[in-house]
């Protein structure tokens, strides 16, 4: 902006010579000078406004978009609508972390005995402990793939295990399974569905679930839509922590995933599922 160049060079140049360059007028620049050094209450109201956004956005590590920002400012005490956070986002260059495709990692092409779907698709509950879903994703670093299993409660979408490894074997998927028995006080005849990737066709693990009265869902051959809950945890995992980053050590990469499931995702993150609160909100607000 030339009133910009005008206010910045005033030491080095006269504003007369400076209005005759930039073809500007005198008078203009010195009202742009008042305006901004006096400004309206409206100017104040929006300046204000803007530097809550601007909080707001950080606090959420630039994870959030205009509706999430609009329950996070109210919890501030700061009643706007999604238009208004909208508009101060825009004007501010802010955008929530984009979206970016990730492909499937298990290995469904073997000979191992596989369950039918129990879920069909249906991924309500009415109660904790009643549905689980499983999968694997894989996680690039500079020394190499660090792979990582979840288990998560439907009901409130809750990450109630996980586990991490530099190999994709049956321990991964064992390990994860074991945390959600061990946080959840060992349920059974809980549904635990997962896609047919041979870790979840393994001996062990199929053993596992048998030892804790579990009973085994798998999806169908090739549909990744039978499983769209892992697959959505996983992608907002990569979306809003990961993608863009570069990780130097699989130890780095551990940090980042944990934090993000057990600070970020469980406990604060808002989840449309959930009535934009975090899933540990939502399973204690139903408790009480």
């Amino acid at each position: 902006m030339k009133y910009v160049f005008m206010d910045e060079h005033q030491g080095t140049f006269r504003v007369s010579a400076m209005s005759r360059v930039l073809q500007v007028s005198r008078s203009g620049f010195y009202a742009w000078r008042k305006r901004r050094d006096n400004p309206s209450p409206r100017q104040q109201r929006r300046k204000q406004l803007d530097t809550a956004v601007k909080t707001a956005f950080d606090v959420g590590k630039g994870r959030s978009g205009s509706p999430r920002l609009v329950l996070d400012l109210a919890e501030a005490g700061h009643q706007h609508d999604r238009k208004t956070v909208a508009d101060s986002m825009r004007r501010q260059g802010l955008r929530a972390k984009a979206a970016k495709k990730f492909k499937a990692t298990t290995n469904s092409k073997h000979n191992l005995p596989v369950a039918p779907n129990l879920l069909q698709q249906d991924f309500t509950a009415t109660a904790a402990n009643q549905k689980y879903v499983g999968d694997i994703t894989y996680l690039w670093t500079d020394e190499g793939w660090l792979y990582l299993a979840v288990i998560i409660d439907l009901y409130s979408r809750l990450v109630v295990g996980w586990s991490m490894s530099e190999r994709m074997t049956a321990q991964l998927v064992c390990d994860a399974l074991r945390m959600a028995m061990w946080r959840r006080h060992m349920p059974t005849d809980v549904i635990v569905h997962s896609d047919r990737g041979s870790q979840y066709c393994s001996r062990v693990y199929q053993k596992l679930l048998k030892k804790h009265d579990l009973i085994c869902s798998m999806s169908a051959k090739g549909n990744c839509y039978d499983n769209a809950c892992a697959e959505s945890f996983f992608h907002s995992l990569k979306v809003e922590a990961i993608h863009g980053e570069r990780f130097s050590t699989r130890e780095i990469m551990r940090q980042t995933v944990f934090e993000y499931i057990e600070v970020d995702y469980n406990r604060t993150r808002r989840h449309s599922f959930n009535g934009f609160i975090s899933p540990e909100a939502f399973e204690a607000h139903k408790v009480a």
